[in-house]
């Protein structure tokens, strides 16, 4: 894997800016103002700090449509690429005038007439019309969201090895399972075999549980130790180059004790989910294919897009409507979820990453999966 300090690779981050500045022009953007870390990445190619949560906003990044000039608010060049001149950066600053005064001076604020923000706080919505006194500002999260629901070609690649990385995680969490073995330590081997694998981010804190045999979406109380015949879920998930890789698996510890019922029904529903995944058909059918397996829809996302964090479309039985109004386009990538619970068993989980294509749907993940 490349060290994070370096900058993307030019035909990566080109390609996602070319995006950015077209979804610019068809919401009428002269310029955007980004202060989501996925976002400036996603326009800039240069590493940003990953944390968990959230963060107050700041004008980060600016991309100018008519010249296509990205700024960055940066102290030092260390990962910035070429392509954004070190007049082109501004240091952070204690004071917000100082930042403000910075984009003022940039080509073109002063005539800008749409400024989109992917954020806003009280004090910026205050500030920013100072530093464009003619414009108007409007949502430009819309413009980044029609941006990045799409994956160029490199984006795939990118995937692809931050996948790759998140299944040599799983393969090795997998490995030490055995009844007595704790949670904490099957966390402890997939973490490690990740950072061995060049990353150091895990995109999740939940890695291994025991799956409940009483409740169906619950983890099993107690000591986090696995017994004989439990079924163990595995969710390895990393943030490998700016690229969320994503992949779960359930298999059982020591016997099988009644699992190869819950897993042929995952079968079951796993080959209706991927039906489910073509281009042009509605997200709803990724819902409608738990309901013709005969399986209630689980409380987490059914499917979600894959990419520099939490991309669209979003399917979950909380939001039909949603679901039902977004189009599966060649491009998006989809983490997936199978979910089926069993009394007395447990439940199996499963999580697939699935690029749609204009043939219709590639499973990216390629990690085994049990089989009595």
């Amino acid at each position: 894997m490349a060290t994070e300090v370096l900058p993307d690779a030019a035909a990566l981050r080109l390609g996602r800016r070319q995006r950015a500045l077209e979804q610019m022009a068809a919401h009428d953007l002269d310029v955007l103002v980004l202060g989501r870390q996925a976002n400036v990445r996603y326009v800039s190619g240069a590493p940003q700090l990953w944390v968990a949560g959230t963060r107050p906003f700041g004008p980060t990044c600016v991309l100018m449509r008519e010249t296509g000039a990205v700024h960055l608010l940066s102290t030092w060049d260390e990962g910035v690429p070429d392509d954004i001149p070190h007049e082109n950066l501004y240091g952070i600053s204690w004071n917000p005038m100082n930042t403000i005064a910075a984009l003022q001076r940039i080509d073109g604020a002063a005539t800008a007439r749409r400024v989109g923000t992917d954020a806003l706080s009280p004090a910026f919505a205050k500030l920013l019309p100072v530093a464009f006194p003619n414009a108007t500002l409007v949502d430009g999260e819309l413009a980044m969201r029609a941006a990045r629901r799409i994956k160029t070609a490199e984006e795939v690649d990118s995937l692809r090895r931050a996948i790759a990385v998140a299944e040599s995680g799983l393969a090795a969490a997998v490995s030490e399972l055995r009844p007595g073995v704790s949670e904490h330590l099957l966390a402890a081997v997939l973490v490690e075999a990740l950072a061995a694998g060049g990353v150091s981010t895990p995109s999740n804190q939940d890695v291994a549980w025991v799956t409940s045999r009483d409740h169906p979406w619950r983890r099993v109380d107690g000591d986090r130790r696995v017994r004989d015949g439990d079924l163990v879920a595995f969710s390895a998930g990393v943030l490998a180059g700016g690229y969320i890789g994503e992949v779960g698996r359930t298999w059982p510890a020591g016997g099988p004790n009644g699992a190869a019922g819950p897993f042929r029904r995952w079968d079951n529903l796993w080959a209706k989910l991927l039906a489910a995944c073509q281009p042009g058909a509605a997200a709803d059918g990724l819902l409608t294919a738990y309901q013709d397996a005969g399986e209630p829809a689980p409380p987490m996302p059914v499917a979600r897009g894959l990419g520099m964090g939490f991309d669209p479309p979003v399917v979950s039985q909380h939001l039909p409507r949603s679901a039902a109004a977004e189009r599966l386009e060649p491009g998006m990538v989809l983490a997936v979820t199978g979910y089926v619970w069993e009394p007395g068993v447990g439940a199996v989980f499963g999580r697939e990453a699935v690029l749609i294509t204009a043939d219709g749907p590639e499973v990216l993940t390629s990690s085994p999966s049990w089989r009595g």
